[in-house]
């Protein structure tokens, strides 16, 4: 019989964008492990996908185990469980032929980890008294709180070569 590993997850962005945070917590063979960590400018989204990514890196391959995330977002459990993410990659990382994914660096990275792994993901209610998603909560608001937070590059070159290209669009002619 395969092991069961749970992973439980959560983001905090405030103000959103802003400085975020994600904590995570790997229940494996009995044993609890608590992650977190945050950056200086993102989004909640981005938060709540890293916690996925870095709760299933930790595990480093363990291909033998059912995996079953928890996660009070549902941008993270609808866009895997309904097959968007895996159809936005098909397409280019575009939702439209003129509109592009948001996050598909993370996705990328989301998709990859679950691609050799017998992973559910499920979805839970957020700030409803489960002890773990609040736990996780309580780790991702103290990870956005730290000083000296580091640069979430994903979204901040994202973000300056929107705005380089919204402004090429105002020089006078």
């Amino acid at each position: 019989m395969k092991n069961h590993i749970e992973i439980y997850t959560d983001g905090a962005c405030s103000p959103n964008p802003g400085p975020g945070g994600y904590g995570v917590i790997v229940v494996q063979d009995g044993h609890k492990t608590e992650l977190m960590g945050g950056f200086r400018n993102t989004t909640n989204n981005r938060m709540e996908m890293l916690a996925a990514i870095e709760g299933l890196k930790f595990l480093n391959g363990n291909h033998d185990s059912q995996i079953t995330v928890y996660s009070d977002s549902r941008y993270v459990v609808d866009m895997l469980n309904g097959g968007y993410a895996e159809k936005w990659r098909a397409n280019g990382w575009m939702l439209t032929n003129r509109k592009q994914a948001q996050n598909s660096d993370l996705w990328s990275q989301l998709l990859d980890l679950t691609q050799t792994k017998a992973i559910q993901f499920e979805w839970v209610k957020g700030h409803n008294e489960h002890p773990e998603n609040e736990r996780c909560d309580e780790m991702a608001v103290e990870a956005r709180q730290q000083n000296n937070l580091p640069v979430d590059n994903g979204y901040e070159i994202t973000l300056a070569q929107e705005t380089t290209q919204l402004s090429l669009f105002d020089l006078p002619a």
